[in-house]
């Protein structure tokens, strides 16, 4: 399986809500990105977990991005990713670096968080940040309760 980098592109409404040991948090309305890694024995399978939790929201959240996913007021609207071996998801979320959520999805590292807001739609500031870090992006588009590749 391809392993690599990720990011979970969110829309949302404003609202606080509770986000596991981070507590309540508030979010602004508009697009939120979550930066990952798949670099472990599932690879890039991950991004099908993320998307089917995010479709069905029938499991008990564990990691902070799944509180997003399984949240009412947050919709996954796309994915995109590279394949890589490198660990870089650290260095895509500091090139995305603008307004953060402290802490969130970062428990693992030094950084100040990996989960970013944005009020415009960001696909092309992730499309270029990827090719920046000389990555391959693609796109993974969630359309309603199916998923289409654009590739």
């Amino acid at each position: 399986m391809d392993k690599g980098v990720y990011c979970l592109v969110f829309e949302n409404h404003e609202g606080t809500f509770r986000v596991g040991a981070l507590g309540d948090l508030t979010f602004r309305a508009g697009w939120h990105i979550y930066v990952g890694s798949a670099l472990g024995s599932g690879g890039l399978k991950r991004l099908g977990r993320h998307i089917s939790l995010a479709r069905l929201r029938d499991k008990q959240p564990k990691w902070h991005v799944d509180y997003l996913l399984t949240n009412p007021g947050f919709s996954l609207r796309y994915a995109i990713f590279a394949v890589t071996q490198e660990r870089c998801e650290c260095r895509l979320a500091q090139a995305l670096r603008d307004s953060g959520i402290p802490g969130f999805g970062c428990s693992d590292c030094s950084c100040s968080s990996h989960l970013l807001f944005r009020q415009q739609d960001p696909r092309e500031e992730i499309l270029n940040a990827c090719r920046e870090l000389k990555l391959n992006p693609d796109i993974k588009t969630i359309m309603s309760s199916r998923v289409k590749d654009n590739i």
